[in-house]
């Protein structure tokens, strides 16, 4: 049972090697781009939301 879990870890250590880190650089755009489409996302669902709201509002005020 030992074996194998070394051998796993032996396995992991060996695959971790093989793996493309990001440069720095590429780390930065691609957190920019994250932050930046979440900020758009954001707008959109307040925008959604603001005019769900307002429809709603409206609805309630004709039928009340």
């Amino acid at each position: 049972m030992i074996q194998k879990i070394r051998q796993y870890f032996r396995e992991v250590w060996l695959e971790i090697g093989k793996v493309t880190w990001p440069t720095r650089d590429e780390l930065k755009e691609s957190t920019m781009v994250v932050i930046v489409g979440t900020f758009i996302m954001t707008l959109f669902i307040l925008i959604a939301d603001k005019v769900v709201d307002a429809g709603v509002k409206g609805l309630i005020h004709l039928l009340g």
